[in-house]
């Protein structure tokens, strides 16, 4: 069994579920399935001392109050803080310089959904196996419908408990979307990743060598207070910011895929929170003073005032302090684009 060394990416503002989610208080800090927040729950999967290195966390100042409150901090655990939003792959490098080059990073969203622990723990086992052999590992995401808002990774030739990558496809309009779950060799990107430090420093030197460099720079450069590190402003400032994806997994020729059914979701929008979350026979989902009447598939989900809804179908309602969202299931996709989802 190989010591894995837990990433979390502390990062974006959720503005797909809003107005729970605000610029403030952003999902990943929100108890939204459960008494734990997902952040808290990203924490949670990877905190098997027998399996997994005290966690780094990589996030931006402005999400430092609430990581202070709600991580319980390991011994050796590390808070990587980001002077500027540059995406995933120059995050990931400042955490790859924070580790010996041996070692092997589980990168996680700190925002996803994982149902099946148990299963996110086999796939996280298979993907070490490969990127131990110096392989740059994907987690795909079994799916279970033509999704439109996620990418897919079409599998390539057998590789260990995986496969190889044989491309990566961006996120599909529906008739695309069907045509690539008919031939059953993709799967959905989701967004975990699995490589040793050295490797991913090296590949992003290899096919991102400024971003490469302006990394390492910040990250000689970086000053600690506690367990909090934080990279050179200015030599991170220099960096143009690009996911891991097209900076490194698009280009690498090592890419490699393990699939995983272990009910996962990114939770992002209210439609996904919904399926998330259990039903009753109706398939509707409370949360607050609610009062429903001839629904079927309804979600109410309110901080503070009653909410009353009768004869619905297919419809999500959101009270937060004195924002209100009525949303149609379908429409969820395009809350992030109201002027108070937006405009924050």
């Amino acid at each position: 069994m190989h010591v894995i060394h837990p990433v979390i990416l502390c990062g974006g503002s959720g503005t797909r579920l809003w107005p729970r989610s605000r610029k403030a208080r952003p999902k990943p800090f929100l108890p939204l399935l459960g008494q734990r927040t997902l952040f808290q729950q990203s924490l949670d999967r990877a905190a098997d001392p027998m399996r997994f290195a005290p966690p780094t966390i990589v996030a931006g100042s402005a999400h430092c109050a609430a990581i202070e409150e709600q991580a319980e901090q390991r011994e050796g655990a590390k808070l990587i803080v980001e002077p500027a939003a540059k995406n995933t792959a120059p995050a990931i490098a400042l955490a790859a310089h924070s580790l010996p080059p041996e070692a092997i990073m589980l990168v996680c969203p700190s925002d996803h959904h994982i149902a099946n622990v148990q299963a996110f723990c086999a796939g996280v086992e298979d993907a070490a196996s490969l990127a131990a052999q110096d392989n740059m590992v994907a987690f795909g995401i079994e799916p279970n419908g033509p999704e439109t808002g996620y990418g897919y990774i079409r599998k390539g030739a057998p590789l260990g408990p995986g496969n190889r990558v044989d491309r990566f496809v961006e996120k599909p309009d529906l008739a695309t979307a069907e045509q690539l779950l008919a031939t059953g060799e993709y799967v959905w990107n989701g967004g975990i990743f699995a490589f040793r430090a050295g490797a991913y420093l090296s590949e992003l030197a290899q096919h991102r060598p400024a971003m490469a460099a302006h990394a390492a720079d910040a990250w000689q450069r970086a000053t600690r207070q506690g367990w909090q590190i934080h990279p050179d402003a200015d030599a991170f400032a220099a960096i143009d910011g690009e996911s891991v994806d097209y900076a490194v997994m698009e280009n690498t020729a090592k890419a490699a895929v393990v699939a995983a059914d272990m009910g996962w979701s990114d939770i992002g929008n209210w439609d996904a929170l919904m399926i998330a979350r259990l039903a009753d026979e109706m398939g509707n989902r409370v949360s607050g003073q609610v009062d429903l009447i001839d629904c079927r598939n309804v979600m109410v989900d309110s901080d503070r005032l009653r909410v009353s809804v009768v004869g619905l179908e297919d419809v999500i309602v959101v009270v937060d302090g004195d924002e209100v969202l009525v949303t149609s299931r379908a429409g969820a996709q395009k809350v992030g684009k109201l002027p108070g989802a937006a405009q924050q």
